[in-house]
């Protein structure tokens, strides 16, 4: 592969960042070892929201950048990107706004009902993430850029492909960059038969567990399950149970619609968030951009400007 960067992992943390290097003008190569559509990104109920993400200013501008590429794409009618009314419903007082706040540019509170004591409305862009992906691959392959199947046994291995190397590997960046912060994050979603409903409804504080409903064309993800360092990635007919009736006592519409399958997959976190920083290796130059968990769509198009720049500009 005749290449300046090569760019390995090809979820979507590492497929936006293939995307915008390609752009900025550099060759890119691609090696994954799975193709897009196995990775757990295909698996992502993908709703921009910096969920279980520390404040962070360098995460609030990637949200921020993020959002606004969303918005554009929406407009613009990219395949599976629909800028959707969010209800975020609090079972406590809120104190003032939260801190990825700004990012959205038009989040408003007002009081909850019930047993929710508050209730924030915001414009979340939503991603089919099937579409999406082959949209990405498809942008970065026609600009020029290549796609290669396979998996490095050492980051080191890929300077013989290339001079930069970006590391975009998710989980498998704990053992090829010696991280011990990198762990899975087990979630698990239902999907059920959209009965007509436009506007997604969170209520993270739900004693029983986490639950989202989160409407796409011909389908609404329910969710959901944040387990940390569960590496089992069965669905639990329990698990779906549950996550169906908080989502429908949440959302009473939701009662009739048909099951039409459950997702499972594990989400690459790293305690500290996410590492997007460049680390030079004897004249030579590595790129880290991973440890996104489940925000890896919410951050995704900013950490690829910051890529790009650290690839290419320093």
């Amino acid at each position: 592969m005749d290449a300046d960067v090569l760019v390995v992992g090809g979820g979507i943390i590492g497929l936006t960042a293939a995307v915008r290097l390609r752009e900025r003008g550099a060759r890119v190569a691609l090696l994954s070892a799975d193709p897009p559509e196995d990775t757990v990104s295909a698996v992502a109920a993908a709703v921009w929201y910096p969920s279980h993400t520390d404040a962070d200013p360098r995460v609030l501008r990637w949200a921020t950048e993020t959002h606004a590429e969303l918005g554009r794409q929406a407009t613009a009618g990219v395949p599976g990107v629909v800028a959707r009314p969010t209800r975020m419903l609090l079972r406590r007082p809120w104190p003032g706004p939260p801190w990825w706040a700004a990012a959205t540019g038009d989040l408003v509170t007002g009081p909850g009902s019930g047993p929710y004591a508050s209730e924030l409305r915001f414009t979340a862009p939503t991603v089919e993430m099937s579409p999406y992906l082959d949209w990405l691959r498809d942008r970065l392959t026609g600009a020029g850029g290549v796609l290669r199947a396979g998996r490095l046994d050492r980051l080191d291995d890929g300077f013989a492909l290339a001079p930069t190397v970006v590391n975009a590997t998710g989980l498998a960046a704990g053992r090829l960059a010696d991280d011990p912060a990198v762990h899975p994050v087990r979630g698990h979603l239902v999907l059920v038969a959209n009965p007509g409903l436009t506007t997604s409804v969170r209520d993270e504080e739900n004693p029983a567990g986490i639950t989202y409903v989160h409407p796409r064309r011909h389908d609404v993800v329910l969710g959901g399950t944040f387990e940390p360092d569960e590496w089992d990635t069965g669905p639990d007919p329990a698990t779906s149970a549950a996550i169906r009736a908080r989502c429908v006592a949440l959302v009473p519409e939701l009662a009739a619609a048909p099951v039409l399958g459950v997702r499972v997959g594990l989400r690459p976190a790293r305690h500290g968030g996410p590492r997007v920083a460049v680390q030079a290796t004897s004249g030579r130059r590595l790129v880290h951009a991973y440890g996104h968990g489940g925000a890896g769509v919410t951050l995704a198009w900013g950490c690829a400007d910051e890529v790009a720049r650290l690839a290419l500009d320093t």
